[in-house]
């Protein structure tokens, strides 16, 4: 019987390893897999490559890892925010790598490694210092740049429902990097809202199929911890 339901997120990232990269979804605060990143700090893995579109908020999320040692290279779109103290404090100190890569560009690369796309042409940074070092290529009168695909060993999303097959649906927004981070990585694993029978969840709502998906866990929005 397939059940990809786990118990705690401790148990869910308890095989991070160290030197592991990791998917981690969100766009600022919505989508990101909180309890997911507590129980990743928790858990201690270190010199890890964290791929997000920025680099957290305050001590937050995404943040709260870089805080805790446990980061060596950061890809992301938008490292500095009002707020991201802890990424300056750490990259300016020669403690952090960045990998600045547009947004655009970095969903394509994450979707492309679900895909079984190796690299793309892509118009975006040509003549940049975002692409020294890269191939590029003038096709059809413009110039382009060679970008690779970006694999992952992990891969921790939020979604809002999933079944016991792991099929996810997500609500609005909160959906942004999920479902392309969920196909790229070897193990992506889920933090979710609520779990439902089997059968409950529309197929023509699933986004990210079972397939995708290795471990399920629930995490109560706030509204419900306090509740029950």
């Amino acid at each position: 019987m397939i059940n990809r339901i786990v118990d705690s997120p401790e148990a869910a990232v308890a095989d991070i390893f160290d030197g592991a990269t990791v998917l981690i979804g969100g766009f600022g605060g919505v989508g990101v897999p909180n309890e997911l990143i507590d129980a990743l700090i928790a858990q201690g893995a270190r010199d890890l490559t964290v791929v997000n579109n920025n680099a957290g908020n305050a001590e937050l999320g995404v943040a709260a890892l870089l805080k805790a040692g446990q980061v060596r290279k950061i890809v992301c779109s938008f490292p500095r925010q009002a707020d991201s103290y802890v990424f300056d404090g750490l990259y300016r100190s020669g403690k952090l790598e960045l990998e600045l890569v547009p947004q655009g560009t970095l969903a394509e690369r994450i979707r492309a490694a679900g895909a079984g796309i190796g690299a793309f042409f892509c118009p975006t940074g040509y003549g940049t210092p975002l692409a020294e070092g890269k191939e590029t290529r003038i096709i059809d009168g413009r110039g382009q740049v060679l970008e690779h695909a970006l694999h992952a060993d992990f891969a921790l999303v939020r979604a809002k429902l999933a079944d016991r097959w792991g099929n996810l649906t997500y609500s609005k927004t909160a959906r942004n990097f999920g479902p392309v981070m969920a196909a790229a990585a070897r193990c992506t694993i889920a933090q979710v809202d609520r779990i439902v029978e089997l059968g409950e969840l529309d197929p023509e709502t699933i986004v990210t199929p079972g397939i995708h998906v290795k471990r399920v866990v629930r995490v109560a929005p706030a509204a419900d911890a306090q509740a029950s």
